[in-house]
């Protein structure tokens, strides 16, 4: 039994904070400036009172217009910004769209590679006859870790979600994965309080990096050189093992959509493995970097605008905070 990506959506918080908001706050940031550097025009910020599981909800209802939702038997939500520390965020989910109790789900914690991680899930609980339509949600609120004035952060990172409904399939078109994991990456993007290792400080002393921005151990730090160092020696492995692995070359590949970082990254990594500017999708201009839901927005959007057709693949690559990386190829 094969697996199949049937529909895709996602959904965006009303809230638009454009590069001329940001100019007006850090003197020496201009709004060309930003896009220029990050490919990033503007991006959308949850309200104070919206979490990840509301845009969960949000994207799912999307999903399921026209869907019959009774033929869902599984629920999987990727997030690292859930409502609570329990329940999990996946048993709200169900009641709050009216699923059956007869569902499985669960939660995982996981950024930028989380949605391959979740198709590959999605691929063995059908393939194991668990599961035979299953709901995949991606939500993240990552600019309520961000402090106020961290400059860089604040450019780059956009609140979404994205929902993925994946059908049992005579055929497969989710092909073979390839996943990798280093821990030792891990102090280089997190949030080093808050959770139970390090609880919350009230008044936590403010941290100013070398360009002037500002955090504190409450908020999200993110090594950007190390980051960088870390993406440019994985994704080229990646591609390459992905390609090896379901026995294809890029001339077998219709597009080519990473986890979309930052757009000066994807140019050096596009240039770098030798991927046509054709192939290679790039669609942060007004989202950002959404974390865990970049890839199935970007794979909606090249969708609606008819870039891939019935039969193309796709290969999707995720990576970043973990470190945790994934690749696959997906045929339409």
């Amino acid at each position: 039994m094969g697996a199949i990506i049937r529909k895709v959506s996602h959904y965006l918080p009303e809230i638009i904070l454009a590069n001329r908001d940001l100019e007006k706050e850090f003197n020496d940031w201009s709004a060309d400036k930003i896009e220029a550097k990050t490919g990033i025009r503007e991006r959308r910020v949850a309200s104070n009172n919206e979490t990840s599981l509301d845009l969960a909800v949000g994207a799912a209802e999307i999903v399921l217009e026209d869907y019959d939702r009774d033929k869902i038997d599984f629920v999987i939500l990727c997030t690292q910004s859930p409502d609570y520390f329990l329940p999990t965020s996946s048993c709200i989910l169900q009641e709050r769209l009216g699923l059956s109790t007869r569902v499985g789900a669960f939660d995982y914690n996981l950024g930028c590679s989380g949605y391959i991680y979740g198709l590959a899930l999605a691929k063995s609980l059908i393939a194991s006859g668990i599961s035979r339509a299953l709901l995949l949600v991606t939500a993240e609120t990552y600019t309520k870790f961000i402090h106020p004035k961290d400059k860089g952060n604040r450019t780059i990172f956009g609140d979404a979600s994205a929902a993925t409904i994946i059908e049992s399939s005579e055929n497969e078109h989710i092909m073979e994965f390839v996943l990798g994991t280093d821990g030792r990456g891990a102090g280089n993007l997190i949030v080093p309080n808050g959770a139970l290792r390090n609880r919350y400080v009230p008044g936590a002393p403010e941290i100013v990096d070398e360009s002037g921005g500002i955090r504190t151990d409450n908020h999200l730090y993110m090594n950007g050189p190390e980051i960088l160092n870390f993406t440019i020696e994985a994704v080229p492995k990646i591609v390459n093992d992905a390609l090896q692995l379901n026995k294809k070359s890029l001339d077998d590949i219709a597009l080519v959509i990473f986890h979309q970082a930052n757009k000066f990254m994807l140019d050096y990594l596009r240039k770098k493995i030798k991927i046509p500017e054709s192939k290679f999708y790039i669609n942060m201009l007004t989202v950002g970097n959404t974390v865990s839901s970049t890839i199935p927005i970007a794979l909606q959007d090249s969708l609606a605008r008819g870039l891939l057709r019935a039969g193309d693949e796709v290969l999707l690559v995720g990576f970043g905070v973990g470190y945790s990386w994934g690749g696959c190829v997906v045929r339409i």
